[in-house]
């Protein structure tokens, strides 16, 4: 019978190792605390602080039942070994290697979480596509970008709300702005931020060249209403129009659709797919708030850089993936030089790989500095 000592020994480890990230000791104790607010009668008495409540008891039980899962298919597959062992049975090395083979490929996804070190990582994230340089190209290509990040979405089991879309001139889509929730969506997402370049032959084309066409991804995380920045009335203009594509009966005949212009800024946000006036301001607003929060922390950065003499690697503007489609087929990361050949995979929402390089790329440079 094959060896598996070392096998199991190594996963232990990474069990152990994922007890520790996930701070499951500190988990046990909050989720008596948070249990005991919830028997509170008073708790729906104030409705934004019952759901923080309530979504952070329902994190902290995942991660321990997560934990004690892992442990307990550990224990599991070392009585099976250890029976097989003494009794020379062969039967059951199938069973013990296709368990070791499935522990290490869930072990492999929870260790993306030791990578998150950001304050608001665990955060659902708004994000937002839009068309750069190339034409029509660029429009289309900004629409395949939207469907390769709610395809990802959607293999993680998050969900994707679309509050936001703006045709293109001839195809495509010029701009999207959605929502995906998930825990650690923005986490993961905040890895896609940037400019990413298509090169293939253009449908578009008549004569059949090949083109390079640019879309840009933004995400920024979504706060809290006790975490969103004071904003003055008096620095919005708010305007209403009517909303275009798909969204209901309502759609092209009242003006529901709201845009709001953050005039200090120039930050500006439109939300055209809730079903009233009144909802997509609140939309918007939100929205918004997280940008406006996202921008600050992204200044206080620029200064304390400034100070310190530290450079950002990545400019705004620069290209961080290339997708090539012609006269080859390749992905390429900029950053990490993360690669694969299989270009509609990826398309199709395959960015797990591209995204881990990138966190763990982003933890060597955080532990050089």
């Amino acid at each position: 019978m094959r060896d598996f000592s070392d096998d199991l020994s190594e996963l232990r480890k990474r069990v152990l190792d994922a007890e520790r990230y996930l701070r499951v000791a500190e988990s046990r104790v909050r989720v008596v605390e948070l249990e005991e607010e919830v028997s509170r009668s008073d708790l729906w008495d104030d409705p934004d602080q019952a759901r923080k409540v309530t979504t952070e008891l329902s994190a902290r039980r995942d991660d321990v039942d997560l934990v004690s899962n892992l442990q307990q298919q550990v224990d599991d597959l070392e009585t099976l070994y250890e029976l097989g062992r003494e009794e020379a049975d062969s039967s059951v090395e199938p069973e013990i290697a296709a368990g070791v083979g499935a522990l290490r490929v869930d072990l492999g996804r929870l260790e993306l979480r030791a990578l998150f070190t950001g304050e608001y990582d665990e955060r659902d994230a708004i994000c937002q596509v839009s068309s750069g340089a190339g034409g029509t190209d660029a429009q289309d290509w900004t629409q395949m970008m939207l469907r390769m990040v709610t395809r990802w979405a959607e293999r993680r089991g998050f969900s994707v709300e679309i509050d936001e879309m703006n045709e293109g001139t001839e195809a495509g889509i010029s701009s999207a702005t959605f929502i995906v929730r998930g825990r650690y969506a923005y986490g993961l997402l905040s890895a896609e931020k940037g400019v990413h370049r298509l090169i293939r032959i253009s449908p578009f084309d008549a004569n059949a060249r090949r083109h390079t066409a640019f879309g840009v991804f933004d995400a920024v995380p979504a706060l809290d209403d006790t975490e969103q920045p004071d904003i003055d009335a008096s620095d919005l203009r708010i305007d209403t129009f009517r909303s275009s594509g798909a969204g209901g009966q309502h759609v092209n005949v009242t003006d529901s659709a709201v845009r709001i212009t953050h005039l200090p800024t120039g930050v500006v946000v439109s939300c055209q797919n809730e079903r009233s006036q009144l909802q997509n301001r609140a939309k918007a607003m939100q929205i918004l708030a997280s940008r406006l929060a996202q921008r600050q922390r992204e200044e206080r950065k620029a200064e304390l850089e400034a100070l310190s003499g530290e450079k950002s690697d990545v400019a705004f503007g620069s290209q961080i993936r290339t997708y090539t489609l012609n006269p080859y087929q390749l992905v390429k990361d900029e950053r990490t030089r993360h690669e694969t050949g299989n270009v509609q995979s990826v398309l199709d929402g395959d960015l797990d790989g591209f995204i881990e390089a990138f966190l763990q790329l982003r933890r060597r440079e955080s532990l050089q500095n």
